[in-house]
């Protein structure tokens, strides 16, 4: 985790502790999730929970269940239909390493093809073989995309192939993002939002996510270095808690650009959207409609 200190340049509001419960009260008795958006509570499609980005752990064997039950005990408290995943080996990683991964991601959406949707992890830098791992798994039921870490800067040319080939198969990449103001020892080559602006500059037609807004780091910059990238959407996932954050990207980048997340951080991820001043129509397209429509670039829905 990045440290950050707040220095929100949009109007913020400070809360005693008798204000901020009562208000969390009244926000909860409102909060769709636990309403109309509760799993199964709504036939309407348009009202879907989608998490854009979640884990589940790595393990020896596909058959091994791993954190699964727990995930999805998570989601159904929290009225979260869909989650959208990846699996993360050692890293840096090598061939064997994500290809493993990957078949445990396979088997967790064979167990529970109607909740887990995964990213498809590799390492650029193994080249044609990150390459094939891509093309296999997006012949697979249940994959919709590609997750990268931080092997590389995601403007490295060894990363341009990679790009080129979502392009072509019509799925979104998932990177890892964050923004420090002083270098991160175990993450040298940890892209921020400024370099996904400038991969979308060179590749307009990709479909780009920055990975978690809350995830640290300074969260006020990352927002804004995405101003004009319009192809690039911010997942509102992470830890970090600040207050206005995700109002702020909403007013900066729109509501059409914003993509719900927890990355595990599950309270966290959904105490900051019922926080935010959204009206109902901005909400649904955060929670599942923005990341149906990516969805459904490749014909599928969730």
């Amino acid at each position: 985790m990045i440290p950050h200190t707040n220095t929100c340049t949009i109007p913020c509001f400070s809360l005693n502790r008798r204000e901020f419960l009562a208000g969390a009260a009244a926000t909860a008795a409102a909060w769709p999730v636990v309403s109309a958006f509760a799993r199964g509570a709504s036939k309407d499609k348009k009202d879907i929970v989608i998490d854009c980005h979640s884990h589940l752990s790595f393990r020896a064997s596909p058959t091994d269940e791993g954190n699964e039950a727990t995930v999805l005990d998570a989601a159904d408290k929290l009225g979260i239909d869909v989650i959208c995943c990846s699996v993360l080996p050692k890293r840096p990683a090598t061939v064997e390493g994500f290809q493993a991964a990957n078949r445990v991601m396979a088997a967790a959406h064979k167990r529970h093809p109607d909740r887990f949707l995964g990213y498809c992890f590799v390492n650029p830098g193994c080249g044609a073989a990150a390459l094939d791992e891509i093309r296999r798994c997006m012949d697979l039921p249940g994959f919709i995309g590609v997750k990268l870490y931080n092997e590389y800067f995601c403007t490295d040319p060894i990363v341009f192939p990679l790009v080129e080939l979502t392009i072509e198969l019509k799925v979104p990449i998932l990177h890892h993002a964050g923004h420090s103001h002083y270098p991160v020892k175990e993450q040298p080559k940890m892209s921020d939002s400024g370099h996904l602006a400038e991969l979308a500059k060179r590749y307009p037609e990709a479909k780009l996510i920055c990975g978690h807004v809350g995830g640290g780091g300074d969260w006020e910059w990352t927002i804004k270095a995405l101003r004009h990238a319009k192809t690039v959407y911010l997942d509102t996932s992470g830890s970090v808690i600040d207050e206005a954050m995700i109002d702020m990207a909403v007013k900066v980048l729109t509501p059409d650009r914003l993509l719900f997340g927890c990355d595990m951080s599950w309270t966290a991820g959904i105490g900051k959207i019922r926080a935010a001043q959204l009206n109902a129509e901005d909400r649904r397209k955060i929670l599942g409609g923005n990341m149906q429509r990516l969805l459904a670039l490749r014909g599928r829905r969730a």
